[in-house]
């Protein structure tokens, strides 16, 4: 409470409205950060796979970083070096497009142009984009399980930091 009070008093009294969004109004697109922008742009996965990788579903991308020590046959280099290409063009396609839907909705609002129809239309069409791009990492995800044995699987998870699921915890995997 008194660290809180240290950084908000002073604050109150130089005049300064605390706001969430400090700063945030300066940005290009004001609902991405530049990370995200970047993120979305160059095909990152930026969390979109969580699901599959916290389920023992790794990603290519980081079966690639850990070739060396998973120990990966040629094939199974090259396999997942397609898994990976793939993923990444097609992510950074969407990611473009949410970029430019979410550029529109926001030049949108700062001219004070926008109606309810097309509120809804890029609203819509943005959360459809995020949609493919969940799916485009999560299929990366489901493609390279298959390429991987079972012990690279359990190796990737304890390199990665993955917790293994206990004998008990019936799981029974």
């Amino acid at each position: 409470l008194l660290t809180t009070a240290f950084f908000y008093i002073p604050a109150v009294w130089a005049g300064e409205a605390f706001s969430p969004y400090t700063e945030q109004d300066r940005r290009e697109i004001k609902a991405l950060s530049k990370e995200e922008v970047d993120g979305y742009l160059s095909g990152d996965g930026m969390g979109f796979a969580k699901t599959a990788e916290l389920n023992h579903y790794p990603g290519p991308s980081h079966v690639l970083e850990l070739a060396g020590q998973l120990r990966l046959s040629d094939e199974q280099r090259k396999r997942t070096q397609v898994i990976f290409e793939r993923m990444k063009s097609q992510a950074t396609s969407l990611g473009k497009q949410l970029v430019e839907k979410e550029q529109l909705l926001d030049s949108r609002f700062a001219a004070g142009t926008i109606s309810n129809a097309e509120l809804e239309r890029l609203v819509t069409e943005i959360s459809v984009i995020q949609g493919k791009l969940r799916a485009v990492h999560l299929r990366a995800h489901l493609a390279q399980r298959v390429v991987l044995t079972q012990d690279q699987i359990r190796l990737y998870d304890s390199l990665r930091g993955h917790e293994q699921p206990r004998a008990d915890d019936g799981h029974g995997h």
